[in-house]
């Protein structure tokens, strides 16, 4: 039975009153969802957080069948094209931060490569540089693409400089980020990586803090339940880690860049973090003193970042990119 004081009041005011009820209830059963999605299904939380960021960096997702590869893909924003590859035991969803600086002033293809992400892949197949960049001339053929800026970052970047070495017509600037395949001097990464340590195959959060340190000048804020996300997708993907972990000591790989260097003839930018720890910041020195035959070649070092300046510091990878860019 309703009270005098409801009864007398205005029916603006009883109005605001159900709604603002209705909107608690709303509140507290998302409340409740979520939470529970992130107890017990923080893949789904995962997914969404990472379909936000893309929204927000106005980038759609494709997939389009190139050669014996089904590839998964970021495209989105206007002006020239840049094409981003991701390192080892990544993903596209890498190049997001970054992404959502560069898509009001080009057009942006982001990858998952072979093998990774949601791409498909073969386990009786070879992944290493060489044929992930025979691979990637299949994607820009099936895409129709022209010329463009490719960027790669790590193992990406390895492949990115054997593609543009191999695929001059297609490549009008080459950037490269930390990138693997150049001589360097030895750290204790190399030294274990060379006997057979691979510090990016994990089972658990210990393990993922190992690798996330060994990346990151400092540890980036990740919710304990994404990281168990992360966690079981690093175990699905054990034996492709290690399959292509082992391709890649060959020395013909860990110097594909190195020994294609005098095959550049486009502008090239490296651009190095002081602290990697993975790639040590001595391949910037290879890259520059081997490059006989680029018109232009342009350096930058960030301070404060370790082998992921894209994640760590996106606003001045965004500007000297963007820099180097323009000015070609």
């Amino acid at each position: 039975m309703p009270t005098a004081d409801t009864t007398t009041r205005p029916l603006w005011q009883r109005m605001l009153l159900r709604r603002l009820k209705f909107l608690a209830i709303v509140a507290v059963v998302l409340g409740v969802l979520l939470g529970g999605s992130y107890l017990f299904a923080p893949q789904w939380l995962f997914r969404a957080d990472i379909a936000r960021e893309a929204m927000a960096a106005h980038l759609e997702k494709h997939t389009v069948q190139a050669g014996d590869t089904r590839w998964s893909y970021y495209e989105g924003g206007e002006g020239p094209t840049i094409v981003l590859l991701h390192g080892f035991a990544d993903s596209k969803e890498v190049w997001l931060p970054l992404a959502k600086l560069l898509t009001p002033h080009f057009h942006l293809l982001i990858p998952d490569l072979p093998g990774w992400g949601e791409s498909s892949r073969d386990m009786s197949a070879s992944y290493n540089i060489d044929n992930q960049a025979a691979r990637l001339q299949t994607f820009v053929q099936t895409l129709g693409l022209g010329r463009f800026l490719l960027v790669g970052h790590s193992m990406g970047g390895a492949i990115a400089g054997t593609y543009a070495a191999e695929h001059p017509e297609h490549v009008g600037e080459l950037a490269l980020f930390d990138a693997f395949g150049l001589k360097f001097t030895e750290n204790a990464f190399a030294r274990e990586t060379l006997a057979g340590k691979d510090p990016f195959v994990f089972s658990d959060r210990a393990g993922f803090w190992r690798g996330t340190d060994l990346a990151f000048a400092q540890r980036p804020a990740i919710p304990g339940r994404f990281v168990d996300v992360l966690v079981a997708r690093n175990v699905a993907d054990h034996a492709f880690i290690t399959k292509v972990f082992k391709e890649l000591l060959e020395p013909s790989q860990y110097l594909a860049v190195q020994n294609r260097l005098d095959k550049l003839t486009m502008p090239v930018l490296g651009l190095w973090c002081k602290d990697d720890k993975i790639i040590d910041i001595s391949a910037q020195d290879s890259l520059r003193n081997g490059l006989t035959h680029a018109p232009a070649i342009s350096t930058s070092t960030l301070n404060g970042c370790g082998h992921m300046p894209e994640l760590e510091k996106p606003e001045e990878t965004a500007q000297i990119l963007t820099s180097f860019a323009l000015s070609h």
